[in-house]
């Protein structure tokens, strides 16, 4: 009886090491470094984004997720943080970064766009891509759950 139950101790023990975990939310990762992410996708979603909010975790961001390549424009319009903004193309890599891009405080506000297409947008909170060395040319993994 304690053979089996050592056996089956065992069994579980391996198994359960090899079986990989999932993310608890969804990532957007670079090299070592993952941010838990708020995927928007519909067309109220894309508008809306991080508008009026206080604050951004350190370690979280929010993805758009556009319908085709294009190279999208982005304001900061209502928007009460300063952030990185990262657009990436169809196979995740970084086409474009606007760093450390504030808040606007009068219309018209400026807007921010790559010169080539992309799929994707990151918004981090400022700083975050000099912080972690991410750069144009590097490859994201993105893992929705």
């Amino acid at each position: 009886m304690k053979k089996t139950i050592f056996t089956i101790l065992l069994v579980l023990l391996f198994s359960s090491c090899a079986v990989k975990k999932s993310p608890a939310a969804d990532q957007v990762c670079f090299k070592e470094k993952c941010f838990n992410v708020e995927v928007m996708t519909t067309n109220e979603e894309l508008m809306r984004g991080l508008m009026f909010r206080k604050s951004l975790d350190p370690d979280a961001g929010m993805l758009f997720v556009f319908p085709q390549s294009l190279p999208y424009h982005f304001w900061m319009k209502n928007t009460l943080i300063a952030l990185d903004m990262i657009w990436l193309d169809e196979s995740y890599k970084i086409v474009y970064i606007a760093s450390n891009v504030p808040p606007c405080i009068k219309d018209p506000c400026p807007s921010y766009a790559p010169e080539s297409s992309a799929r994707y947008v990151l918004e981090l909170n400022a700083g975050a891509c000099q912080k972690f060395g991410i750069s144009v040319g590097e490859m994201a993994k993105i893992i929705l759950k």
